[in-house]
C-alpha cells in the first residue's frame, strides 16, 4: 500500500506531468510556430524575464501566506493562460500571457521543491534518523519527481507531432535549402531559408485545445488530492507576520552564502543547455532539415531518456556520489555540443536527430535531480529562499539564451554554451571542496547526523524553515 508521503509525491508529479505536457510541448514548437518577427522566441524571453523577477521576491512571501499546496494550484492556473494566448497569436496576446506565466513560474517551482524537501525531512525525523537519511530521501523524491515530470516531454511532443503530421500541406525541403541548417550559414531571417511551412490553423487549434484541457486537469489534481502539510504553519504566519522586507528579500539575502554563489554558474548553465535544445536545436536542426512535424518525435527521445535517467540517478546517487554524476553529464553535453559544431544536418542522417536529444536527456537528468537536491541539502533552514534562488538563476540562463537567440549566429551560440559548461566545471569543484572542509562558520554534517562547524562545535539539526513538527499520516 502506498504511504501518505509517496501519495503526495505522486500527486505533485502527476500534476506537473499534465501541466508541462501542455507548456513543454508548446514551448518546443514556439520558435517555429510563431517565427514571424521572432515573436515566438520573444515570448519565451518575456516568460523567463518575468520568472527572474518573480523568483527574486515572490516565492517566500507567497508560500508563507498560502502554503505550498495553494501556491502550486494558483501558479498552475496562470500557466494555462499561455495556451489560451496562443489561440490567437499576436504581440497583444502572447506578451501579456507570457508575463503572467513567468510571474507564476518562480512560486510554482519553489513551492514544489519546498514541499518535497519538507516531506523528506519530516520522514527522516519520523524514522528517528540523521540528516544523511534526509539527503537520501530527498535524492529519491527528486528522482521520482523528475522521472515522471520529464515524461511530459514525451506526451506533449507526441501530441504535437501526431496532430501536425495530419497536415496536408507538408512541403518537401529542397536540397539547396539544407545549407541553412546547423551552423552552415548565418541568415538574418530563418523564414527566408524556405525550410518552414506553418501547419493548418485547424490543427493548431486542435493542439491548443488538448493543451488547455490537460493544463486544467493538472490544477484539479493538485487542488483535490494533495495534502496541505504546511497549512498550520501558513495560518500561523498570517496571524504573526514577520517584517515584510525580511520575507520579501529572503531570496536576495541568501546570496551572502558562499555556497550559493558557487552554485550559480552551474544553475545558469542548466537553463542555457535546456533552452538551446528547445529553441535552437528544434529550429535550426530538426525543423530546418526534417520539418516542424518531426520536432515532437525527436524531443520525445529527449523526454524518455531524461525520465528514465532521472529515476535511475536518484536511486544510484547515494552510492556513486554527486561528483561522478556531474562528470557524466558534463562529458555527455560536451560531446553533443562538439557534434553540433561539425554536423551538417541532412535527412539522410535520420538516426542522429534522435541520438543527440537522447544523450542530452541523460545529461539533463543529472543537472535537474542533483542541482535540485543540492539546494535542498545545503540550505535546509531556508528552503523557500534556496529554491527561489535555484529557479532565479536557472531562469537567468533561459533569459540569456532566448534573449540573444534572434541576434547571433548559431555558431556563436554554440560557443557560448560551451563557455557556460567550462565555467561550471571550474566553480562546481570549489563548491564540493567548500562543503567538505568549510571555512569558519560553514555548517557541515558529522557521522552522527548532528551539525558541526569546523571549530568542532556541534549543533542539533533542524527541519526546513516553516516545516511542521509532524506530518499527516
Amino acid at each position: 500500500m502506498i504511504g501518505l508521503n509517496m501519495k503526495n509525491i505522486l500527486v505533485v508529479s502527476c500534476g506537473f506531468v499534465c501541466l508541462f505536457t501542455a507548456y513543454g510541448g508548446l514551448q518546443n514548437v514556439q520558435s517555429s510556430l510563431n517565427a514571424e518577427q521572432g515573436m515566438g522566441v520573444t515570448s519565451l524571453s518575456v516568460i523567463y524575464g518575468a520568472l527572474v523577477l518573480s523568483s527574486m521576491f515572490v516565492p517566500p512571501i507567497l508560500i508563507k501566506n498560502l502554503g505550498c499546496k495553494w501556491t502550486i494550484v494558483a501558479s498552475m492556473g496562470c500557466y494555462v493562460t499561455y495556451s489560451c494566448g496562443n489561440l490567437y497569436p499576436g504581440w497583444a496576446t502572447l506578451i501579456p500571457t507570457s508575463a503572467v506565466l513567468g510571474a507564476a513560474g518562480g512560486p510554482l517551482w519553489s513551492a514544489k521543491c519546498t514541499y518535497l524537501a519538507m516531506t523528506a525531512h519530516l520522514q527522516a525525523e519520523r524514522e528517528g534518523r540523521d540528516s544523511s537519511r534526509a539527503q537520501d530521501l530527498l535524492n529519491q523524491y527528486f528522482g521520482i519527481f523528475f522521472a515522471m515530470f520529464q515524461s511530459s516531454a514525451v506526451w506533449g511532443n507526441l501530441l504535437s507531432s501526431l496532430i501536425f503530421s495530419q497536415d496536408t500541406h507538408i512541403a518537401e525541403i529542397p536540397e539547396e535549402a539544407l545549407q541553412y541548417c546547423g551552423v552552415g550559414l548565418c541568415v538574418d531571417d530563418f523564414i527566408q531559408s524556405g525550410n518552414f511551412t506553418r501547419p493548418e490553423q485547424k490543427l493548431v487549434y486542435t493542439l491548443l485545445g488538448c493543451y488547455i484541457g490537460v493544463g486544467l486537469l493538472a490544477v484539479a489534481l493538485v487542488a483535490l488530492f494533495l495534502d496541505n502539510i504546511d497549512r498550520d504553519v501558513a495560518k500561523e504566519f498570517r496571524g504573526n507576520r514577520e517584517p515584510f522586507c525580511s520575507t520579501f528579500l529572503a531570496t536576495v539575502t541568501l546570496l551572502r552564502d558562499k555556497k550559493l554563489l558557487l552554485l550559480i554558474p552551474v544553475t545558469i548553465y542548466s537553463g542555457l543547455q535546456q533552452s538551446f535544445l528547445w529553441g535552437e536545436y528544434t529550429k535550426n536542426y530538426v525543423t530546418c532539415a526534417l520539418g516542424i512535424h518531426f520536432i515532437g518525435f525527436t524531443m520525445m527521445c529527449f523526454g524518455a531518456c531524461d525520465s528514465l535517467c532521472s529515476y535511475l540517478f536518484g536511486k544510484i546517487a547515494p552510492y556513486t556520489g554527486r561528483i561522478a554524476l556531474f562528470c557524466l553529464a558534463a562529458l555527455s553535453n560536451f560531446g553533443c555540443i562538439m557534434g553540433l559544431l561539425f554536423w551538417r544536418p541532412h535527412p539522410d542522417h535520420f538516426a542522429v536527430f534522435f541520438l543527440i536529444p537522447g544523450l542530452w536527456g541523460m545529461a539533463d537528468a543529472v543537472w535537474q535531480t542533483q542541482i535540485n537536491a543540492l539546494y535542498g541539502v545545503l540550505f535546509p533552514d531556508h528552503t523557500e529562499a534556496a529554491f527561489a534562488n535555484y529557479r532565479l538563476w536557472e531562469s537567468v540562463g533561459f533569459l540569456m539564451a532566448f534573449g540573444y537567440s534572434s541576434h547571433l549566429c548559431l555558431s556563436t551560440k554554440v560557443y557560448l554554451l560551451l563557455s557556460g559548461l567550462a565555467i561550471s566545471l571550474l566553480t562546481y569543484p570549489l563548491l564540493e571542496y567548500l562543503v567538505r572542509v568549510g571555512p569558519p562558520g560553514l555548517v557541515k554534517y558529522n557521522k552522527g547526523g548532528t551539525q558541526e562547524n569546523n571549530m568542532g562545535e556541534s549543533e542539533s539539526t533542524s527541519l526546513p524553515e516553516g516545516a511542521p513538527e509532524s506530518s499527516q499520516g
